[in-house]
């Protein structure tokens, strides 16, 4: 009866005590729930952008100010990793949180002591304190023991351990592993000694006091605690101990990377919320571009910058990035990115305008070109170093950038059909302002582009005529970006056959003389009053676009593309591989056909239309003011007239296309209100007429 009665309050009792765990554990469930751990501190990391092959290009601080980067154990040298838990918690892989014998170890040499000598915070505590920062209380030690607990339930040890590399300080705003073995150490911290796994073991206890560029001394000695400890623990033998104490700390804090800044900043502002964003760029390459960049801008004017671009042409890739020579650099005005800037392109898009004469039928490398004072309309261009050259062939015109010859070529071409060509292809042609539409002055720099679209369409020239967005970006497709047609594979060939013969610089000896690399396909280009110089090489691999001046477009007297830019191209193709890619060259010495054999001004038949075939705007004219409105307000029909050209013809209104004529030379158009507008027409061959009319 009586063991009866015992069996079932023991029962009772158990009931009662699983019920309670039961509760217990709900608690702490709904807790964990209501009050999860504070990752944030952890989410705030350094940016950082990374070249081809990973390494950092540029790293960010966090926005905090500080330099967090994110680490895991694989990160980290084993050796750090078994000296940290060796001196900070010998029983990490085995408690959940709080250990309980470091509890009871620091308790009594503390009352033995009388103060605290000793503490008893776990790597799990000490996280729970990274992320959660309070100030030295009791009260505050409970609150971490619960929060080590939580983390222990939520988290792996591997992740618990990532979490105090990332999180550790070392010192001013050094935080995590990474960061402080990269600005002390000069090294990843998966290459870390003993003597330098034991200094960033010991700095976290008291980083401000044991910084190493402020208090070396103290760091050593820190260190050098760390080491009898750990050879306490059989961590380290004592010979292994003796070396690294016989080894100084180091005593200045080492600059981060901040290689290509201003595409850094475009990437990281083009990818929020990415910690790692990684690149094409050749990280060697870009340090050579930048150092020559560096040594090219003490030749210049104090106010005067420069920009490089180097790119793969097989797969668009930029393999260097220099926006400028200095991006801290504020009297070169070094913060803006002037591979993006617009300016004007001076002769440089020549090749371009040759290239679709060629595919036209217009011209031929061979036909024969007179380079003489010619006038188009109340416009006389007239060459660099003003004076003319006579009968040449288109070749050599292009060779020697010879204005008058590219401009006769332009006017065959058609200048809206130029622009045109060139923006669907993706460069971006700006006019000046208050100018509706290209005209023939583009064909030396009377509109403006980018060295980042320019090197694209030079880089067609090596990939048969097939212009794409460059990339550089690591994640971008290498087949991503619709490819536009702007030259035929032959007319492509063509140009940079031509180019490949363009005499070098002044002083320049092409590489291919000494290291046997092949030619450089080379076109240089200066604006009006020497405010942008330009230079731009292409060989079957590379593609390398200069651009020198002031960035507020102040004129630099004698700086030119041949006597500025280009020296420092070559003496970027200098530091390219040797293996450059097959030449175009070089151009097919043939008869071209007898309709391209000549071209030239006074010969309607061979150097354009006959005046009475050019294109005219017959109604309305300029300045004319037409009464065009009814009683109502409203516009009456009237009939726009055209001459010449060739069909079919478009209309536009204030640059807005109303019509479409293939057969007709008029349109009936209807105003829309009083006011002044522009109308235009244009002709097959993209060449226009146009009339600004008042509507009352």
């Amino acid at each position: 009866m009586a063991r009866g009665w015992l069996r079932q309050r023991w029962v009772r009792r158990v009931g009662v005590s699983a019920a309670g765990v039961a509760v217990l554990i709900g608690a702490a469930l709904a807790l964990d729930r209501l009050f999860p751990p504070p990752l944030n501190r952890l989410a705030d990391l350094s940016v950082t952008v990374t070249d081809r092959k990973g390494q950092p290009l540029r790293i960010f601080t966090n926005g905090a100010g500080a330099w967090r980067l994110p680490a895991t154990v694989d990160d980290v040298s084993p050796l750090f990793i078994e000296l940290l838990l060796a001196y900070e918690d010998r029983r990490f892989t085995s408690h959940a949180g709080v250990d309980p014998l470091a509890v009871l170890r620091a308790a009594a040499q503390n009352l033995g002591a009388g103060r605290v000598v000793s503490g008893a915070s776990t790597i799990t505590m000490q996280v729970a304190r990274l992320l959660e920062p309070r100030p030295r209380s009791w009260t505050a030690k409970l609150i971490e023991a619960a929060r080590a607990a939580q983390l222990e339930w939520r988290y792996g040890k591997r992740d618990i351990l990532g979490m105090y590399l990332t999180l550790a300080p070392y010192g001013g705003n050094i935080e995590g592993i990474r960061a402080a073995s990269l600005m002390l150490l000069g090294k990843p911290p998966v290459e870390l000694d003993a003597a330098e796994a034991a200094l960033l073991v010991s700095l976290p206890q008291s980083p401000s006091r044991l910084r190493p560029d402020r208090y070396p001394e103290r760091a050593r000695a820190a260190r050098d605690k760390v080491l009898d400890r750990v050879a306490e623990a059989s961590a380290l033998s004592p010979k292994a101990v003796a070396e690294a104490k016989s080894l100084s700390v180091p005593s200045a804090r080492l600059p981060l990377p901040a290689s290509a800044p201003h595409l850094a900043d475009r990437l990281r502002s083009a990818n929020p919320g990415r910690v790692e964003i990684a690149t094409t760029i050749d990280g060697t390459l870009q340090q050579a571009v930048e150092a020559l960049g560096r040594r090219a801008a003490e030749t210049l004017n104090p106010q005067a910058g420069l920009a490089v671009l180097v790119v793969d042409n097989r797969d668009r890739s930029v393999l260097a990035y220099l926006g400028s020579s200095n991006a801290l650099d504020e009297t070169r005005q070094g913060p803006i990115d002037m591979v993006r800037a617009v300016r004007s392109p001076g002769s440089a898009l020549k090749p371009f305008i040759y290239g679709l004469g060629f595919d036209e039928g217009i011209i031929h490398p061979l036909t024969r070109i007179a380079d003489v004072s010619t006038r188009f309309g109340d416009w006389a261009p007239r060459n660099f170093d003003r004076s003319f050259t006579g009968d040449l062939t288109v070749m050599e015109a292009l060779q020697r950038s010879l204005n008058v010859p590219a401009v006769l070529v332009l006017d065959r071409v058609g200048p809206l059909r130029f622009a045109d060509a060139l923006r669907r292809s993706g460069a971006r042609l700006v006019l000046p302002r208050g100018t509706a539409l290209p005209g023939l002055p583009v064909a030396l720099g009377g509109a403006s582009i980018s060295l980042w679209d320019m090197t694209a369409l030079y880089s067609a020239l090596a990939r048969d005529g097939l212009v794409a967005p460059l990339r550089a970006a690591g994640d971008e497709d290498k087949g991503s970006g619709v490819e536009h047609r702007l030259l035929s594979a032959t007319a492509a060939q063509q140009v940079r056959a031509i180019l490949e013969g363009s005499p070098p610089p002044p002083g320049v000896v092409q590489a291919q003389e000494l290291r046997g690399s092949g030619p450089v396909a080379l076109k240089t280009g200066t604006s009006y009053g020497f405010r942008d110089a330009w230079a731009f090489g292409v060989t079957g691999r590379y593609t390398v676009g200069v651009w020198v001046g002031r960035p507020d477009g102040t004129p630099s007297p004698d700086h030119y593309g041949r006597n500025t830019a280009a020296p420092l191209l070559f003496e970027v193709f200098d530091r390219l591989p040797a293996d450059r890619g097959r030449p175009a060259g070089p151009v097919r010495n043939e008869t071209p056909p007898e309709l391209l054999r000549r071209l030239r001004p006074g010969e309607a038949e061979l150097a354009g239309p006959r005046e009475a075939d050019r294109l005219r705007l017959t109604f309305p004219v300029s300045d004319m003011v037409l009464e065009a409105l009814g009683p109502d307000g409203q516009g009456e029909p009237m009939t726009l007239t055209a001459t010449g050209g060739r069909r079919p013809l478009s209309w536009l209104i204030d640059g807005r296309r109303i019509a479409h004529s293939p057969i007709a030379r008029e349109v009936v158009w209807r105003p829309d209100g009083p006011g002044v507008v522009r109308v235009t027409v244009l002709d097959a061959d993209g060449r226009s007429d146009s009339a600004t009319v008042e509507i009352r």
